[in-house]
This record gives C-alpha cells, structure tokens and sequence, in this order.
C-alpha cells in the first residue's frame, strides 16, 4: 500500500478550503546585513536597530564637515575675533539707561564729540531697570574721562549723575595671561585624552577622536567669529567646558562601537563597517537626548541672565556653550566614527575580513536560483527529522576515564 505524495493536499481538495502554504525558506539570510526600515522614523530611531546608514555614507559627511570647517576658517581669516577688553586693554565705561532718552546712538554721539573720535564698541546690555550702555574706548587719561563724564550728565541730567557713570581702566596684561594659560591647558588636556584612548581602546580611535575635537574648535570658533560678539575670558572657559562634553559624547559612541566590533573578524556575517555602523544607531537616541537635557539649560541661562536679569557677561559663555554642545553631538556620531571605519579598512586584517563578507555575500547572491540539489537551504528541524543521535544533549560533565 503506497501513501499518497501530498496528504494534506488530498486533504485540501476534499474539504474546499484553502490553506497557506507555509513560507519557503529564504537563503543567504544568515549572511546578509539586512537593517529594519519597514518602522516608521522615529521607531527606528529609538530601537536602534541600525536602519540610519551613517558610515556607509560616510563621504557625504566628509563633504558636509569640509563646508563647515572653510565656512568657520574663512570667517576666522577674514572677520576674525572681537576681542574684549580684558584682551586688548583700554577704557570701560557704563552708563545705566536712567530714561528714553539714554541710547546706544546717543551715547555713541556724545563720547565722540567729548574725544574727538568714535568709540571702539558701544552695546546695550541688560533689559528693563538693570539695562546698560556699555562703552570701550583706548585708554583714556584723568582729564579725558571727566569730559566725558561731565557732557554726559549735562546731555541726561538730571536723571544721570556723575556718581552712576562708571568708568574703568583694564589692563591687556591679564588678558594675555588668560590666553596663555588657557593654550597651555588645551595642549595638556589634548595629550592626556590622546594618551588614555589610546591605552583604553585604540591608536585608531584616538586619531578620530582628536580629528573631531579639532572640528568642535574650529566649528565653535568659527560661529563666535560669524556672530561678531566679544571674545571674554568667559569664552575661553566656555571652550574648555565643551571640549570635556564632545570627547564624553565621542567616548561613548567608541565603547559601544568596541562592544559591537569584539569579534567580528572571526564571523563572516558582517563588516566592522556594519557593526560600527549599528553601533552609532545604538547610541544615537542616547546622543541626542544628552544633547537636549544639555542644551535646555544653556538656553534657560541665556534667556534668564542675560534679557531678563540683564547679565551680559553670561551672554558669551552661553553662546559658545550652545554651539559647542550641538557640533560636539554632531562631530561623535557624522565624524569621528566614520572616521575611524576608514581608519580601521586600512589595516591588513580588516580589509581582509571586509573583503571575505563582500564575496561569501556575493556567492550567495549568485547562487540565489540554485536547485536544492545544488545547494542545501537551511531550515528547522522539527522532531520527526532528528534522529536518536541528534536528540542527544550534552551534560556538561567530564567523563571518566576508567
């Protein structure tokens, strides 16, 4: 007695209905990097699952990073910095806003007639009962400050006194001390973060990481030179602050590409470009929730101290804290880890590895309308195909040797 080739076929055909036919399986599956894109946007950006391709782009980024970079050197070349008083030496004064009349024209116009020449800067500062006009002058003599101060109460007066007009005398000096110290432990702080990356990761990642501190440096600086407002010794510890944060923010993104990356020249599935790739999708949502609970606060300062309490020296540290926040977001996650795939793809090894998963990918393309006779497909065994052999487990024990 024969059965029949398709039991359940027969049975289909009796009863009228139809059943699916369970799904074939699909080959090369185990080989291929296939990311999740059937999500919408903001699911793939918070599983991480690596369906943003940030380092197989990795050339548009470059040519989005060099626009950048000219933009802020060409600004650097051409405008250049606004260095404040405390960098170049000379006279402040400030004149408190005692009516409608006290404005920065006016002001301008009376110090240029008591001088005989035009103010280097004359700014508002503050709002409200606290506001300011804020006037820099080369350093002036006795005589020449109380010319100044007896034509601008007689232009305001009686509203302004000479006792409210503050004049001042700044010294370059140490504004030349504050450079100097602040190159001296930008250079320290380089050599310590060069030497510690390299001994906790690697020579490669380093390199990327101090190629994107140069970036952030250069992209901050290059904005405050766009902007036009003075360069205080508030900016300078501002830069030194947003450096720590773009390295920690470059750190994390190198640990989670070091976890992905362990072993992946003993497996053939994927590339160190993928798996660093899946990495930065990882830690994105990570990035740029960091980013937000940063840059929150910096705009809460800004918008606080310096238009409603009227603080105008908070007004540089908060600048140059909120630009180098955001391009420190941006130079971990667009610069500095597709830098180091490239750095990487140039060793021996991984150009080996990378070079064995493209051909294992393309035989398998190739051999994609093979018979099963030519090429076996994997699939799951269930419990009439494994024989009393395979059904044995180990136990983990050591036997004995008797």
């Amino acid at each position: 007695m024969t059965r029949p080739d398709n039991p359940n076929k027969d049975a289909r055909e009796t009863t009228g209905t139809t059943v699916a036919e369970p799904p074939a399986p699909s080959t090369g599956t185990d080989a291929d990097f296939v990311s999740d894109t059937r999500r919408g946007f903001f699911a793939r950006l918070y599983t991480g699952t690596g369906a943003f391709e940030i380092v197989g782009k990795r050339k548009t980024w470059y040519i989005v990073t060099a626009v950048i970079m000219l933009i802020c050197l060409a600004s650097i070349a051409i405008r250049g910095f606004t260095f404040g008083i405390d960098f170049e030496g000379g006279t402040q004064m400030s004149v408190p806003v005692v009516s409608s009349e006290v404005t920065a024209d006016s002001v301008e116009k009376i110090v240029t007639e008591a001088l005989g020449e035009e103010p280097e800067s004359v700014q508002t500062a503050g709002a409200g009962d606290s506001a300011t006009v804020q006037v820099r002058t080369e350093t002036l003599d006795i005589a020449q400050a109380e010319a100044v101060t007896r034509a601008l109460t007689e232009e305001f007066g009686p509203a302004l006194s000479p006792a409210e007009v503050s004049i001042s005398d700044v010294s370059s000096t140490w504004g030349r001390e504050i450079t100097e110290k602040m190159v001296l432990a930008l250079a320290v702080f380089l050599v310590i973060v060069f030497a510690y990356i390299a001994v906790r990761f690697d020579r490669e990642m380093s390199i990327a990481a101090m190629a994107s501190l140069f970036f952030d440096i250069v992209c901050t600086a290059g904005v405050y030179s766009l902007v036009g407002w003075e360069v205080t010794p508030a900016t300078v510890i501002g830069l030194l602050t947003i450096l720590g944060f773009s390295l920690y923010d470059t750190v994390v993104v190198f640990d989670k590409v070091a976890e992905n990356t362990r072993s992946v020249l003993q497996t053939t599935r994927r590339t160190y470009g993928e798996q660093a790739n899946l990495a930065v999708n990882q830690t994105l949502m990570r990035s740029i929730n960091t980013t937000i609970i940063s840059v929150l606060p910096i705009i809460a300062l800004m918008v606080v101290a310096v238009w409603l309490l009227g603080v105008g020296t908070l007004k540089d540290l908060g600048l140059i804290q909120l630009v180098g926040v955001v391009v420190g977001a941006y130079s971990s996650i667009f610069l500095a880890a597709p830098l180091l795939v490239a750095l990487k793809e140039r060793r021996p090894d991984v150009a080996r590895h990378t070079t064995k998963v493209m051909n294992r990918r393309a035989g398998i393309t190739s051999g994609a309308g093979s018979t099963d006779t030519e090429r076996p497909v994997r699939r799951r065994r269930g419990a009439a195909d494994t024989d009393e052999a395979d059904r044995a487990v180990p136990t983990g024990k050591r036997r004995r040797n008797r």
